[in-house]
């Protein structure tokens, strides 16, 4: 009986081993939350990360495997760094999506102090990567330097590293230094020392308080003595992007290129062929230009046509406009200069700053017919069609590679049918991939989506379900002049719930 009893005991004993041998072989590190267990479980930790998916996001399923190597590496490390995620599509998750301003997918914030500051992740998609960020970002966002040795750590030939030199590690000016490092460690790299001595590159006998920014270009250091907050994270923000950013196929440049479309300042972009015959006189005119305008808000950027595409998709400009300059304003208005010559740069620069320069528009050509049900819209038409008709226009803004909107569009045919015989209703549409939109009249963020303009001026946006009864049930109880019921021919199509949701 003993012998069964200890046998019994024995495999049990086995099982169990067995049992925690295959779990340790599948055990997954990212922790998994949803609405029931998010505010606990982020109360419990002074530093998580949470990514925000959804189960149907491609760029979500390239990170998953790329984000739990992470968790796995990172759960050993000292202290031990948490990785979580959400599935922010869930109906029941989406009162925490919104709460975190969660607007695409994959989102990932970083959360500290149980959750009372919450900072976006900017770093890496790939495992060794988000260990390195995330690693420096669960340590003090201020690297304090003690030696020559961690100064030349901290500050590399190649890196912008703020450094702040004190006194004393204490005081309003130390305060201030520490409060600007923790918001902005994200983007910034922040250290300080009580020995400029120690510092490379400048002049070392400055006691402070003082903070020294440390960069690979222009002047290589350069000082600022306020500490009031506001002009402290300017002097941060500005003086760590060159006078002249490079964007081209070299990666080390890339990082000053995200952080200057990421700067509110009024942005001049010359693009140009690097390799062609009037290049270098281009370049060097440019960046003249640049120097004297310097302090006046404006930043510089050359691209390289061949290595900005993207730009070239977002802007609308076209091969044949090389060598450009297009300058956008912070309330997004943009001035062209095609095919710039080396003598023309100067002039041009200072009619813009005079106000003497229109603003130009991407805009696709203007349909020379345009006889279909729904009317199509462009930005050169966008004005006389919306806003100067006089009309009640419904008009839909969509991307020719969005699924919803294609679903949508025989249903907006089948509307713009129904309100044929009444002149005062159009039913419109527009690609807002390659054309300008007026962002102080339409909020467009999302594909698709819908507004609709009254005759007599009103702007609201449609958030109804999109079937064709429930589109003409808006546009006649919006529209100044009512239509009939007898316009209504057909029976409401339906629309797939999930369709329905705007695409991110």
């Amino acid at each position: 009986m003993a012998f069964k009893g200890f046998a019994w005991f024995s495999v049990l004993l086995l099982s169990l081993f067995a049992s925690s041998v295959r779990c340790e072989e599948t055990k997954e590190f990212v922790l998994t939350l949803d609405h029931s267990n998010f505010t606990d479980t982020i109360n419990k930790h002074d530093f998580i990360v949470v990514e925000f998916y959804a189960p149907w996001c491609g760029h979500c399923k390239s990170l998953a495997p790329e984000y739990e190597k992470a968790a796995s590496e990172l759960s050993s490390h000292e202290p031990s760094i948490v990785l979580a995620k959400i599935d922010a599509s869930e109906e029941s998750n989406k009162g925490v999506a919104n709460e975190y301003q969660v607007q695409g997918f994959p989102t990932i914030k970083i959360l500290r102090n149980g959750g009372k500051s919450s900072q976006d992740y900017n770093g890496p998609r790939e495992a060794e990567g988000i260990v390195s960020y995330l690693k420096k970002q669960s340590g003090p966002a201020s690297v304090e330097i003690k030696s020559a040795d961690v100064a030349a750590e901290v500050i590399g030939e190649k890196s912008v590293v703020a450094v702040g030199v004190f006194p004393k590690l204490s005081g309003v000016e130390y305060d201030s230094f520490i409060a600007l490092a923790e918001k902005l460690r994200a983007d910034y790299d922040f250290a300080h020392t009580l020995d400029a001595k120690l510092l490379p590159r400048g002049e070392s006998s400055v006691s402070g308080p003082v903070v020294r920014l440390f960069k690979p270009f222009d002047e290589l250091s350069v000082d600022s003595k306020d500490f009031n907050a506001e002009a402290l994270e300017k002097f941060v923000k500005e003086s760590s992007i060159p006078l002249v950013t490079i964007f081209d196929k070299d990666p080390s440049n890339h990082p000053y290129v995200a952080k200057f479309f990421d700067s509110p300042a009024t942005k001049a972009m010359m693009f140009l062929n690097f390799t062609g015959e009037k290049a270098e006189s281009l370049k060097s005119k440019y960046r003249e230009i640049a120097t004297s305008y310097k302090g006046q808000d404006l930043a510089f950027l050359l691209g390289d046509s061949e290595s900005s595409q993207g730009a070239f998709q977002y802007f609308g400009l076209e091969e044949s406009q090389v060598p450009l300059i297009i300058i956008q304003t912070p309330d997004s208005k943009k001035y062209l200069k095609a095919n710039v010559e080396v003598d023309q740069i100067e002039s041009w620069m200072k009619d813009f700053k005079e106000g003497k320069v229109d603003a130009h528009k991407k805009s696709q050509p203007i349909p020379a017919e345009n006889n279909e049900p729904v009317k199509v819209v462009v930005a050169e038409t966008l004005e006389d069609i919306v806003f100067k008709s006089g009309k009640n226009v419904l008009i839909e803004f969509y991307a020719p590679w969005c699924g919803h909107c294609q679903k949508l569009a025989p249903i907006l045919d089948e509307v713009a049918l129904s309100f044929q015989s009444d002149s005062s209703v159009i039913i419109a549409k527009l690609d807002a991939t390659t054309n300008d939109i007026p962002s102080d009249t339409f909020d467009v963020k999302g594909f698709p989506t819908i507004y609709f303009r009254s005759a007599s001026g009103n702007v609201v946006a449609y958030e109804g379900d999109r079937t064709k009864e429930d589109f003409i049930s808006f546009i006649e109880k919006n529209s100044e002049k009512k239509t009939t019921s007898s316009q209504v021919e057909e029976e409401p199509s339906k629309v797939d719930e999930t369709a329905a949701k705007d695409e991110l």
